[in-house]
């Protein structure tokens, strides 16, 4: 092949070809292919389809699975280096990957926590190109949510600095409703949520989110997203650096019983603020 198109596509679908050829010729069925790596065989099935790429954590167990050496971890890199994906993008396939999600969130609800009405709000606010498109980014957030809910669902806690609670959306409805999505996550036993209070004073992740990932490997990998940009941490001194900033934070955060009384508090105080007067 001549092109750079034909390259992408080809280096793409050797790698999908290649996983379901190495899975075939052991003989096992996606179950059972399953029940070897710790991935689910939904997400196993979407590798093979080439409807994810994976990361390379997971394209590496597979290959110790099946004694291929590096085969399949260097397709995948140039793979992913001919399709020249984000670094967002290399968040997004291991998140779909990941058994647990700690989070830090300095200015806006998580994604995993927001409604679609609130998503859509914050979204419009980045002018985005066309209300297709918005669609499309508003779709997008609303089915991340689904690896809290499902069969297995993510393990996730939460530290939300005040400010997360202090700024409304602009429609009181779209935040009365936010309010109320954020409380009925605390009574879901795989979410945990606490405030960090303005009184915790300054800190060394204020000015950028930070969320770490653990794969069903036991690796752990970070992410640190400001405004305009984002950064995947794999190196373990990296890593462990910024998990000994959050579990600082997390130390100076509100209990979780705290958390959940600020939070009725702020849905009371809205609500009781934007009551249409009745004398």
């Amino acid at each position: 092949m001549s092109g750079s198109d034909d390259d992408e596509v080809s280096a793409r679908v050797v790698l999908r070809t290649e996983l379901t050829r190495q899975r075939e010729r052991a003989g096992w069925t996606l179950a059972e292919l399953s029940e070897r790596t710790k991935y689910d065989g939904s997400y196993l099935q979407r590798l093979e389809k080439g409807d994810r790429f994976g990361s390379l954590d997971a394209v590496g167990v597979l290959d110790r699975v099946y004694g291929t050496g590096e085969l399949l971890s260097r397709l995948w890199r140039l793979a992913k280096r001919e399709a020249g994906q984000s670094r967002y993008q290399g968040f997004a396939d291991l998140e779909a990957e990941a058994t647990g999600i700690h989070e830090f969130s300095v200015s806006t609800v998580p994604g995993l926590l927001q409604t679609k009405r609130y998503a859509e709000e914050l979204l419009r606010a980045d002018a985005p190109d066309s209300e297709e498109l918005l669609v499309e980014q508003v779709l997008g957030r609303v089915n991340r949510q689904h690896r809290l809910t499902g069969p297995k669902p993510l393990h996730y806690r939460g530290l939300l600095d005040e400010s997360v609670i202090r700024r409304p959306a602009q429609d009181p409805d779209v935040w009365a409703e936010q309010l109320g999505r954020l409380i009925q996550a605390t009574q879901q036993p795989n979410i945990s949520l606490q405030v960090v209070p303005f009184r915790a004073g300054l800190h060394n992740l204020l000015g950028s989110s930070l969320q770490f990932l653990w794969l069903p490997s036991g690796r752990m990998v970070a992410y640190v997203e400001s405004t305009w940009s984002g950064q995947l941490v794999e190196e373990t001194e990296e890593v462990e650096h910024l998990r000994l900033s959050y579990d600082r934070l997390r130390d100076s955060a509100l209990s979780a019983s705290g958390s959940l009384e600020l939070l009725r508090t702020a849905l009371e105080d809205h609500t009781s603020c934007t009551a249409p007067d009745q004398t």
